[in-house]
């Protein structure tokens, strides 16, 4: 556990990842980790506190803490290709809003190189290109040759959301990804959803499930 792991004389670094969920809503703004958190929830309160615990642990200790702000994920069996493969895509409509994502593959080597680079402080990992909810959705429709889900007003949609769906939903920004590439030296192997959603589907995803 946690208290093991602070234990470790020989503990060379520490990568925590969390979420760019902490912002808060900034009204479809960029932002980057300068940025004064608004997290709006308990949970994620917690998530900004563990993140202050884990700093002032490594500044006590003098280990180098990583923690990474990480996007919304996709990568194999968790993208929308998939969702749409197996009718369960929905497409959303908010007007203006906009998600952040990122790939696994790049999480990844975001990891590598904190280790690697013994980088200390927050980092957002995100790709490229914010983008509407249903842009991803309509574009593995065109790879897949399908129709598209029909688009889904979001006060409709918003009738059986939970609570942690809505909250959410009434998030919208834009992530700066600067400091990822210039300062962890991260190269993305997918800037934005359409790189990664063609390599997905190169390598069969959702087309054995047409």
């Amino acid at each position: 556990g946690r208290a093991a792991l602070m234990a470790n004389a020989h503990l060379r670094s520490v990568i925590y990842l969390t979420t760019l969920g902490v912002y808060g809503d900034h009204k479809g703004a960029w932002v980057d980790e300068r940025a004064k958190p608004k997290p709006g929830s308990v949970r994620l309160e917690r998530r900004l506190a563990a993140e202050a615990e884990w700093l002032r642990f490594g500044g006590a200790r003098d280990v180098p803490v990583a923690i990474l702000r990480l996007a919304g994920i996709y990568g194999p069996g968790r993208n929308a290709l998939v969702q749409v493969a197996r009718g369960e895509a929905r497409r959303i409509d908010k007007p203006d809003q906009v998600f952040n994502r990122i790939h696994v593959d790049d999480i990844s080597a975001s990891i590598h190189n904190a280790v690697k680079r013994r980088f200390h402080g927050v980092v957002n990992v995100t790709d490229d290109l914010p983008t509407a909810p249903g842009e991803p959705i309509l574009a593995a429709a065109t790879l897949l040759g399908v129709e598209p889900p029909p688009a889904i007003p979001f006060d409709e949609a918003a009738r059986d959301m939970t609570p942690m769906a809505l909250s959410f939903w009434a998030a919208n920004k834009r992530v700066d990804n600067g400091r990822l590439k210039h300062e962890l030296g991260v190269t993305l192997a997918y800037p934005t959803y359409r790189q990664g959603l063609a390599a997905l589907y190169a390598a069969g995803e959702g087309r054995d499930l047409k």
